[in-house]
């Protein structure tokens, strides 16, 4: 069995792992890379093997940096089956074609203003791309395995990151080895908790916070204090949020408050359609939370639900204070720019980030003080005060990731930090080896190894 790292190698996005065993070639996860524009420019280069080889693509679930290539691989010639949760097929319906559409409408606005470098901006692909990309999808049911050639057994196990997420368990007969895509946090006040591996040969473990620990702060009073001294200036509380999972998150946090009467009674609108359909889909996916379809129906009424661009753009037009929670939570695109151009460059309004901010997109050039920020070709003054909450991220942190594998009986032969930039994947190697003694590498962009 070999194995090639073709992405979120000392970087957090574009995760794409080729497994091939005898005559079989899988993909583990297929995501675009995004942040800096030499990982972006990755996106557009050939890939190092032919689509129409591969047999299949297994998803640990359905963000954007694990799920966004499918629709080029199809087009390049992809026909086999993409095998994913049940709640992982859900989330690309509603990711998929929505990421296709923003990269139509951002070449358009860039072909519209002459902010492209290039003579015609084009989309890498389309929404129809994404959706013709969907009839390939095979949902398959946790902890039930399923048969890739004669081969090749694989299972799925719950992550506890977001709808759907999925530890990968492959077994080729000889060798077993896990993919731990993201690895949601124990104390979640929505997920599901991780489910623990108990063996593997090989480990493929992600490192987005392998060099941080989260704050132990409870992110509901972070929250209260910036909703109330925000609306006591008359300010805007805008907040990116992922609208997988972080979205739903913050609705639950915000209802806390308004429950327990600690922050004042002010609209709240939820701006992005994706996170609207996804907050409906967790009354669908029971399983996958720990709320009852009641407790969470009282969460979603506390909101206003925009849909249309009409409705958004009326959010303006309303009286402050308000809370808007819209996408995307890097503040790479979306409605969430519209926002930003109408707040952040007055004082009163608090822009507030609740989740990881890849190197070199919007959200972290905010983060690390840049005082102007272009948007959609223009410069942007930033002078709203800027807030980042770390307690509320999806993903485990060192500590947890440690703990996580503690449950793991046997030393594997080998584990791979992956999914984190080069410090967080450095560091959380060397935790490993000092805990448990095991060997540990992080793996290089395109680098082989035999298993």
């Amino acid at each position: 069995m070999k194995l090639s790292f073709l992405g979120a190698t000392e970087t957090v996005t574009g995760s794409k792992y080729l497994i091939e065993n005898n005559d079989k070639k899988i993909l583990i996860d297929c995501g675009l890379f995004q942040g800096h524009k030499t990982l972006r420019l990755r996106n557009w280069a050939k890939l190092p093997f032919d689509p129409a080889t591969l047999d299949a693509v297994i998803l640990t679930h359905a963000h954007i940096d694990h799920s966004g290539y499918i629709p080029l691989l199809v087009k390049h010639g992809f026909k086999g089956k993409i095998y994913c949760s049940s709640a992982t097929y859900d989330l690309c319906k509603i990711l998929l074609p929505d990421s296709g559409y923003l990269q139509e409408e951002d070449a358009r606005r860039a072909n519209k203003y002459g902010y492209s470098r290039h003579d015609v901006a084009k989309a890498l692909y389309t929404q129809a791309d994404a959706m013709a990309a969907l009839t390939n999808f095979h949902p398959v049911k946790f902890h039930k395995a399923f048969k890739i050639g004669d081969d090749l057994e694989i299972t799925l196990s719950r992550a506890g990151h977001i709808l759907g997420a999925a530890f990968i368990h492959i077994d080729n007969g000889q060798k077993t080895i896990v993919f731990s895509g993201d690895i949601g946090r124990p104390n979640d006040p929505v997920m599901v908790l991780p489910e623990h591996i108990e063996a593997a040969d090989y480990l493929v473990v992600e490192s987005t916070y392998g060099d941080r620990l989260h704050d132990k702060a409870d992110p509901v009073d972070m929250i209260g204090d910036v909703i109330t001294s925000t609306a006591a200036k008359g300010g805007m509380v805008v907040i990116p949020a992922f609208a997988v999972g972080r979205s739903q998150n913050l609705l639950y946090y915000i209802h806390d408050l308004k429950r327990k009467g600690k922050i004042p009674n002010i609209p709240i609108y939820l701006d992005s359609p994706m996170a609207i359909n996804v907050t409906n889909l967790l009354c669908r996916h029971g399983d996958d939370h720990k709320l009852s379809n009641q407790e969470w129906a009282d969460v979603c009424d506390i909101a206003t639900y925009t849909k249309s661009v009409e409705e958004s753009k009326n959010i303006g037009r309303q009286a402050m204070p308000s809370i808007i929670i819209s996408a995307s939570g890097m503040a790479t695109g979306g409605r969430i720019l519209h926002h930003l151009k109408n707040y952040i460059g007055d004082s009163r309004h608090t822009i507030l980030f609740t989740g990881f901010q890849a190197g070199g997109t919007r959200g972290d050039r905010i983060l690390k003080g840049e005082k102007d920020i272009k948007i959609h070709g223009q410069m942007w003054p930033v002078r709203a005060r800027i807030e980042y909450m770390g307690n509320t991220s999806a993903h485990a942190d060192y500590q947890e990731i440690l703990d996580w594998l503690s449950y793991v009986k046997t030393p594997p032969l080998k584990v791979f930090v992956i999914h984190g930039e080069s410090e967080a994947s450095t560091a959380l190697r060397d935790k490993i080896e000092e805990t448990y003694g095991w060997d540990v590498c992080v793996p290089k962009y395109l680098q082989q190894v035999e298993l």
